[in-house]
């Protein structure tokens, strides 16, 4: 079960559901991510000029930067359908082969966190990827034969946080790879302001601007805090969002002005206050903290990395001289690496 103060890192059913309200259908309402967007609507109108379905895509990036929703609005672009699995969901080759022969032609399966899936079940893949065929071995021992089953021809969409972890085969297998970027701080107040005009919450540019101010730069984030505003804002103000109660209700949640929760802080505590700055080690830090590795990894790093606040060398993870500032801690208490 995710620890209260994970507000920022995890996400509830309540969240996942509420997420869904919000997603953009089309890709003129997706806010953000605009030299991808260019490069999709080329592939995408090239596809239909064609009569062909789209070219394997492989989305990646860190989690909550619109990868799912980017799938969903290539669906709606394409006027195709889509069928949503994941990586560690699909157990069995049977299990990807029954997915796959349900497929109309034309249609998209998106794959989350497909870095998870199984190499056995990977190898099935590639021929439904290249050939639009499953090549299948039925039977035991000297009896046993290969059964081809040819497929409609579909679109793969994958999404990871971790592409690194991809094979080569399959990776070479996609015919675009697109890498989601951190939104700016104009994007995700378009986004929040477009959230807010769905749930009918009153906000003013100032509010808009305190919850940007401490969403990571992640639009799932951004999505979270003004629901958890509008919750305080509801029952103690009584009144539309502003900077004021904006503010307020952050601090009361711990979500500091950089966007960090209390997990963060502990994480960054652990480095300067327990290893003195660091280096160590990722399965140290995790042990330390009770927290998943993975977590740490796909959740927790890839924005400290981009605050500059910790470096990852050879030796380990190292606290930066801004981490200090941050937690207002003296820098005397670093010890000096070559690193």
């Amino acid at each position: 079960m995710a620890r209260e103060s994970n507000l920022v890192n995890l996400a509830s059913d309540n969240d996942i559901e509420f997420e869904e309200t919000l997603r953009p259908r089309r890709i003129g309402d997706y806010i953000g991510q605009s030299q991808i967007k260019d490069n999709l609507l080329i592939l995408i109108k090239a596809a239909q000029k064609r009569g062909e379905p789209l070219e394997h895509v492989m989305l990646y990036g860190p989690s909550g930067l619109g990868k799912t929703t980017l799938a969903h609005v290539i669906a709606a672009e394409m006027g195709a359908g889509i069928r949503v699995t994941s990586g560690p969901a699909i157990e069995r080759a049977g299990d990807l082969a029954s997915i796959l022969t349900n497929l109309a032609e034309g249609d998209i399966l998106f794959i989350d966190e497909i870095h998870r899936i199984n190499r056995h079940i990977e190898e099935v893949l590639y021929p439904a990827m290249e050939d639009f065929a499953l090549d299948l071995v039925v039977g035991k021992g000297p009896s046993a034969r290969t059964m081809r089953i040819e497929l409609p021809k579909f679109t793969l969409i994958g999404a990871t946080t971790r592409v690194g972890l991809l094979s080569s085969p399959l990776r070479d297998r996609f015919g675009a790879l697109y890498r989601l970027e951190f939104y700016d701080h104009n994007e995700l107040s378009g986004i929040i302001n477009r959230s807010a005009r769905i749930l009918d919450v009153g906000v003013d540019r100032a509010g808009v601007a305190e919850i940007a101010k401490r969403s990571r730069r992640t639009p799932r984030i951004a999505n979270r805090l003004l629901r958890r505003v509008r919750d305080y804002t509801q029952v103690k103000c009584e009144g539309s969002i502003n900077a004021g109660n904006a503010h307020e209700a952050l601090n009361k949640l711990e979500v500091d002005e950089f966007g960090l929760d209390r997990s963060d802080r502990e994480y960054l505590r652990t480095i300067t206050d327990k290893f003195s700055g660091g280096p160590v080690g990722l399965e140290t830090i995790a042990a330390a903290i009770a927290e998943d590795r993975d977590t740490i990894l796909d959740v927790i790093e890839p924005y400290l990395l981009q605050l500059g606040f910790i470096n990852r060398t050879k030796q380990g993870r190292v606290a930066t001289p801004l981490v200090y500032k941050h937690l207002n801690l003296p820098l005397h208490q670093r010890k000096q690496f070559l690193l």
